[in-house]
């Protein structure tokens, strides 16, 4: 690594050398994670590092890894904008309240969101590495995020993505670019993603509902086209069939309160007796537990209520949502190592890491 970028006057590799009574060839392998430096050595090196307040100069790093130590963490959707939408005009549009406003405003409405945030962010800064927030919900946005990439601004991107319709996937490994997927995608693309064993958990909350004696159980899904919300279905359907109960009601949410509270009203007027439900997110579940608490239901004792997430609205929720806790920060960090190992071994395979969810029970079933 060169000093030549390094302000006058600050700590360069030759004075941590001179403190540590070692070469600065061996100050670089330990600083840069060589791993067959002696223990001892290493040790010295780090108090010298302590002692002289040397930095690594990230500018010259790069020049010489050519990593920026950036990881673009993209939340992607499908958004349709307008044909017609020019250059000059989407800024305009946005700081109307257009679109582009609309989508973040979801997604920083969502506690999920955070929870990939917290992951990632947990994992990638012991290690020297930060992430770039990135927004990609319009075909130009996305097309920002691929050239953003390309130019060297980061290493790789994290990527998760609200629509199953999305293209940025493909548009990633189409351009050879490293990137990791949170969710299996649906469109076929061979990327590395983490995942949670949506089935898995769907049946441990009809098990749950069932042997709370629930009979008359509806199902708030997410949107229908989402590999998830498909895998979520078919297990709650699955164990329901199982234990004899082949037929449940269903309602399509779009995983925010709003329309969890237009899913149960639905529900109510088609199945006014209905005694459990099971819904696909912890926003929807809240909204479930509004609409049920204003047409003067209980919650449990008349209804019992299920999300998935395991979320802060889980525990903001009243009553306290019973759920299945996917372990959102476990696997953003998880997306973070691949990227990381990705970056390490450029031609290696595309893989994928399921983690199993959990049954959290609290007191709305």
């Amino acid at each position: 690594m060169t000093d030549d970028l390094r302000p006058a006057g600050t700590p360069t590799l030759e004075d941590v050398a001179r403190a540590a009574g070692v070469s600065r060839a061996t100050v670089s392998r330990v600083i840069n994670g060589v791993r067959n430096v002696d223990p001892v050595i290493q040790e010295a090196v780090r108090r010298a590092v302590a002692s002289t307040g040397y930095a690594p100069n990230r500018a010259a790093r790069s020049l010489v890894t050519r990593r920026t130590d950036a990881i673009a963490l993209v939340v992607s959707g499908a958004g349709v904008e307008p044909e017609t939408e020019t250059e000059e005009d989407a800024p305009a549009d946005e700081a109307e309240g257009g679109e582009g406003a609309s989508f973040t405003g979801q997604v920083f409405a969502d506690p999920f969101f955070g929870r990939v945030v917290t992951g990632v962010v947990n994992y990638l800064r012991p290690r020297g590495m930060h992430p770039v927030l990135m927004f990609a919900e319009t075909s130009r946005a996305r097309e920002d995020v691929v050239a953003f990439l390309r130019q060297g601004s980061a290493d790789g991107a994290l990527v998760v993505s609200t629509h199953a319709e999305d293209p940025l996937p493909g548009m990633l490994t189409d351009a050879g670019l490293p990137a990791v997927l949170y969710a299996r995608p649906a469109r076929a693309a061979r990327i590395s993603y983490v995942d949670v064993a949506h089935q898995d958990g769907a049946r441990l909350a009809a098990e749950h509902l069932l042997a709370r004696g629930c009979r008359r159980i509806a199902t708030i899904t997410g949107p229908l086209d989402v590999p998830a919300v498909q895998e979520r279905l078919a297990g709650f359907r699955d164990a329901m069939t199982q234990n004899g109960h082949p037929y449940i009601a269903i309602a399509e949410g779009r995983f925010t309160q709003e329309s969890g509270e237009t899913a149960m009203e639905r529900l109510l007027a088609e199945h006014p007796d209905l005694d459990g439900v099971f819904a696909a997110n912890d926003l929807m579940a809240t909204g479930a537990c509004h609409v049920l608490r204003e047409r003067g239901k209980r919650v449990p004792e008349d209804v019992a209520v299920i999300g998935f997430d395991d979320s802060s609205a889980a525990l903001a929720c009243r009553p306290p949502l019973t759920t299945i806790r996917q372990p959102v920060e476990a696997m953003a960090a998880e997306m973070a190592r691949l990227l990381i190992e990705r970056l390490g071994k450029p031609e290696g395979a595309a893989t994928s890491v399921i983690f199993e969810p959990s049954l959290v029970v609290r007191d709305s079933a």
